[in-house]
């Protein structure tokens, strides 16, 4: 007992080793798997299910899972075209796996004693700093040397060219880090607050019978964080796959 209120609200987030062993191949390999590689399979498992479930090629009538997968792709294709105009055909697939990816694994962290891959430094700045790098090559490719443009403003004095274009590299370079902290601070927040409420309350409720009483006042506002912090995975993920759209239109179209 005396340790579950030892324990910090962080420890919830670190990786640990589930399984190691010790191949002698290739003089010494150790191959492990860890709760974020395990979280990590099962958000692939997850999300490919629910498209092989959500299939409707062999039902006249649509079945609700069909719905609501139908609905979630008009949704962000609509975004998609949006914010990146016609291009839009070919990274569709791409920012609607992202949006499923980061979507399921922020529920599936709400869930009691799981593991939040997406509170993991690891994945959001991974998956921020590898969007950086392609949509830069990407622009690269589509604009040669006139990608450099995009860091000097339209009609900037030439005196003030030097400050303005070390501005904006900044600023354009603080993008491979913004979009993984903006999810894993949000997160990592929320799980943190849920957790250190969660631990009191049990306190409270292990007490005398008044005070478990009185505790299901707190309670209902702890049930209440709760339902905000789903809505805050839904917003999360919807807000990451929107700035990378918005990278992706700057890449294109040099704003």
């Amino acid at each position: 007992m005396t340790n579950l209120f030892i324990l910090s609200p962080l420890s919830q987030f670190e990786v640990t080793n589930l399984i190691g062993v010790n191949a002698p191949i290739l003089g010494h390999i150790n191959i492990s798997l860890t709760n974020l590689a395990l979280y990590t399979i099962f958000i692939l498992l997850i999300v490919i299910g629910l498209h092989y479930y959500g299939n409707n090629d062999y039902n006249l009538v649509p079945s609700k899972w069909s719905i609501s997968l139908e609905s979630s792709f008009a949704s962000l294709n609509t975004m998609v075209r949006e914010q990146i105009g016609n291009h839009n055909e070919i990274y569709l697939p791409f920012i609607y796996s992202l949006f499923f990816f980061i979507l399921i694994g922020n529920l599936i962290s709400n869930v009691p004693y799981s593991f939040a891959v997406t509170a993991s430094g690891v994945v959001a700045l991974g998956l921020s700093l590898t969007i950086f790098i392609g949509v830069t090559i990407l622009s690269l490719s589509i604009h040669g040397i006139k990608f450099f443009s995009f860091f000097i403003p339209a009609g900037t004095p030439l005196g003030l060219v030097p400050l303005l274009a070390l501005i904006e590299l900044i600023s354009y370079l603080a993008r491979a880090v913004s979009l993984g902290v903006r999810l894993f601070a949000n997160i990592v927040a929320g799980h943190t607050l849920l957790k250190i409420l969660s631990t009191y309350l049990y306190k409270l409720f292990t007490g005398n019978i008044i005070v478990a009483i009185i505790t299901l006042i707190p309670f209902a506002i702890f049930l209440a964080l709760v339902g905000l912090e789903i809505a805050v995975s839904l917003i999360q993920a919807f807000v990451f796959t929107l700035l990378t759209c918005s990278y992706l239109r700057d890449a294109i179209e040099l704003h």
